[in-house]
């Protein structure tokens, strides 16, 4: 999951090997995360997998920004706002997002997820920010698209992996809304890395009431697909894809940096067939399918932002 803020100034037009390296890593790192999710929930409960990756990745992204880069440390505010934000975005999105996936296969739970470019567009109605026709037709379409996916096989065997799945793409959509809108981070990436501590502290929390800890102590130790898995969370998901992401909203355009919104699914629906053991069936193609052309008519029908 991502927010889709736009750039601030004109992109660079072209692909540059920069761009290339940039979309690969939106497009296959992002895309592998949910198999790797999947992966690591066999030693590590959802919430104490996802507290512990954020709040490791957060810790060393800010270690990274304070002493090489220099960059001043958030102020009370700003740490404010990263708890609320990170405790949406990541406490509720990823964590849910976890939950959903040990009771429902990857690639649909990142099939469903794709709707969130769409719920985002609708919300930002609260702020008097209306779609053109074709964002419009791609809401409908998409929500269309998330409604057909809730009635395949995989969501009806699990009625708590459908609601954990869409409380997450809720509340993922209002940490994202709010972050753009009201509660601004610290600048660059020193706000992501203090987003991703707080986030990652409301998980552990989250962890402890839910008795995963001792769960876990249960299960020690882990296995090591477990554990390299969660490695590849903190190390490609959360540093490095997210960073290649930043990076294309300053060198390409927002549709191209979009793009993995439609990409993900397909790449999550393929890794979850081919090395996790899904089983899609030909409807849920489908609703993929419905879902991701509302994406693709919602970037297409997109106002360019003022410059």
């Amino acid at each position: 999951m991502s927010s889709l803020a736009p750039p601030l100034h004109l992109p660079r037009p072209g692909l540059t090997p920069l761009v290339i390296a940039c979309l690969a890593a939106t497009w296959l790192v992002w895309g592998s995360t949910y198999l790797a999710i999947k992966f690591a929930l066999i030693s590590f409960p959802p919430f104490l997998q996802m507290g512990s990756r954020f709040f490791v990745a957060g810790a060393l992204l800010a270690a990274w920004m304070r002493w090489v880069k220099r960059a001043p440390w958030p102020n009370a505010r700003q740490w404010r706002n990263a708890l609320l934000v990170g405790a949406l975005m990541l406490g509720g999105g990823m964590g849910g997002t976890a939950y959903a996936e040990q009771s429902v296969g990857s690639g649909l739970v990142v099939a469903f997820i794709a709707v969130v470019p769409v719920m985002m567009a609708a919300g930002l109605m609260l702020w008097r920010v209306f779609p053109s026709r074709l964002e419009a037709a791609g809401i409908a379409i998409g929500l269309g698209g998330v409604l057909m996916l809730t009635q395949g096989a995989g969501f009806q065997a699990s009625a708590a992996g459908l609601t954990a799945i869409a409380l997450a793409c809720l509340t993922w959509t209002a940490g994202s809304l709010l972050s753009q809108r009201r509660t601004p981070l610290a600048p660059g990436a020193m706000g992501f890395a203090s987003e991703m501590l707080c986030g990652g502290a409301v998980l552990l929390a989250m962890a402890a009431l839910h008795g995963e800890y001792a769960t876990f102590a249960r299960q020690w130790p882990p296995a090591p697909l477990a554990v390299a898995a969660w490695l590849y969370l903190v190390v490609f998901g959360s540093l490095i894809a997210f960073n290649a992401y930043m990076l294309l909203l300053a060198k390409a355009s927002p549709g191209l940096a979009s793009s993995y919104c439609f990409v993900n699914p397909v790449i999550a629906l393929l890794l979850g067939v081919w090395l996790g053991g899904e089983t899609v069936s030909g409807y849920e193609w489908a609703a993929a399918g419905v879902v991701l052309v509302g994406v693709v008519l919602l970037l297409a029908g997109r106002r360019p932002a003022a410059a």
